[in-house]
């Protein structure tokens, strides 16, 4: 979900505006999942390199990560939403922690699987699931798999990035080994369901044939 700075500063606003603005798109697409189908919606709402932001905005994000729990969650509830969190977010502030576990707890028998990837990097996240691995035994590529932060959501079929950058930036590297990719121009802010609609309408033309002909 990128392009949420780039969204304020065309508009002389604060870098704050613009993800407060993200997280309202985050709510539109929770609340079109039931029409979509989706087996699981995954976001990267902050990586293991956001840390190297700027302390206010890193304050700014967690402000709205505790105010998005707490307004979001009953919601979520309401639509039989089922949160799931990849990454080392139990290293989050105690009371964002305490907040993701109710919100776990909370979410547990719903029927619509929402990932969010917090404090998420693929690169340790690869490298914790091969060490797990190796003090079981053996390192192939189904023991590192059975330890990824994803080892129980659905094979990744499409990886979408927004803001027009070109790039994976840490984000899912294991499992986007043969998914699709979708690099679009729209902020993050813009993005709407319509856009996620295009795009799962673009992955149904493709052809996949993962490394055969």
């Amino acid at each position: 979900m990128d392009g949420n700075g780039r969204w304020a500063r065309k508009r002389g606003l604060p870098r704050a505006i613009g993800h407060q603005r993200g997280v309202e798109a985050v709510r539109r697409l929770v609340r079109a999942l039931e029409p979509m189908r989706l087996e699981c919606l995954t976001l990267y709402a902050f990586s293991s390199e956001n840390w190297k932001r700027s302390e206010d905005e890193v304050d700014d994000l967690m402000n709205l990560m505790r105010r998005f729990i707490k307004s979001d969650l009953p919601e979520f509830i309401a639509n039989d939403v089922k949160l799931k969190i990849i990454g080392d977010w139990e290293a989050l502030a105690p009371d964002i922690v305490d907040m993701l576990r109710d919100a776990l707890a909370q979410t547990a028998n719903g029927t619509k699987r929402l990932a969010v990837a917090l404090n998420y990097g693929s690169q340790s996240e690869i490298a914790r699931a091969a060490a797990k691995a190796a003090k079981e035994g053996s390192i192939t590529p189904e023991t590192i798999a059975a330890h990824l932060d994803t080892r129980d959501l659905p094979p990744l079929d499409l990886l979408i990035r927004t803001s027009g950058e070109i790039r994976l930036s840490n984000f899912l590297l294991w499992q986007a080994a043969y998914a699709e990719m979708l690099f679009v121009d729209t902020l993050w802010p813009d993005f709407q369901p319509a856009h996620l609609t295009q795009a799962l309408d673009n992955f149904a033309s493709r052809e996949r044939r993962y490394g055969g002909r």
